[in-house]
């Protein structure tokens, strides 16, 4: 089985393939990853653009797969500060390893990277009220780096609810949301997703964008996504 993109790892990657696309230097970013323990044993575990971790489906690792989108030179570090076996909640992950996330290190992180780069993409970890920390939020974190904020959504019921809910959490910190991002689209949609792509956009007052489900392997079969 081929692996295949859904969600906000597909739409940071397609972001940032569509900025590379367009001869600008790209730098991503995520300030945890969790879940590594689903990748296969086997699977290298180096620094390097070459590593990959490996997983039975084909999947890549967020980290990894950001970079290979962005064709970024960045080691894991540079990508993803803090990085944990567990799927949980990052500041739980943490917690687990008998550390905490530093949100200083992690804005030094995205900062420096923005300053070798043309452009920063970087990926939230779950949603904006997710912990990084004891008292810091994914919410926090954009709104100290000021970055476009861009939603990832799914198409089907409930989605309504929950990104509109996103974006009065985004709109009452001040985060200026540049777009919403229905993903993965259908290639012959419902009408109560097609009821949903036009009421979040009506009610949100803000721009949406379908993406289809896509191939992992191959970056030449993505659409572009310029926002």
């Amino acid at each position: 089985m081929k692996g295949v993109l859904v969600g906000k790892t597909v739409v940071a990657a397609v972001i940032a393939r569509t900025l590379a696309d367009e001869g600008k230097r790209v730098a991503v970013f995520k300030p945890a990853v969790t879940g590594l323990d689903e990748f296969a044993a086997g699977g290298r575990k180096g620094s390097t653009a070459g590593d990959l971790l490996a997983h039975p489906l084909g999947l890549a690792a967020d980290h990894e797969l950001l970079r290979s989108a962005a064709g970024s030179k960045q080691g894991d570090e540079e990508i993803a500060p803090y990085r944990y076996g567990p799927p949980m909640s990052p500041h739980l992950a943490a917690e687990e390893a008998g550390e905490t996330i530093d949100p200083k290190r992690l804005l030094d992180a995205a900062r420096a990277a923005a300053d070798r780069a043309d452009a920063l993409v970087c990926e939230g970890v779950g949603g904006l009220l997710v912990p990084l920390g004891p008292t810091y939020l994914v919410r926090d974190l954009a709104t100290d780096l000021g970055l476009p904020l861009v939603i990832a959504a799914s198409p089907g019921l409930g989605t309504i609810n929950h990104t509109l809910l996103t974006i009065e959490a985004a709109r009452s910190a001040g985060l200026n949301v540049a777009a919403v991002v229905i993903t993965p689209w259908p290639g012959q949609p419902s009408t109560i997703e097609e009821s949903n792509r036009e009421t979040i956009a009506r009610l949100g007052a803000v721009r949406v964008e379908t993406l289809r489900q896509l191939e992992l392997a191959d970056h030449a079969l993505w659409p572009p996504l310029a926002l």
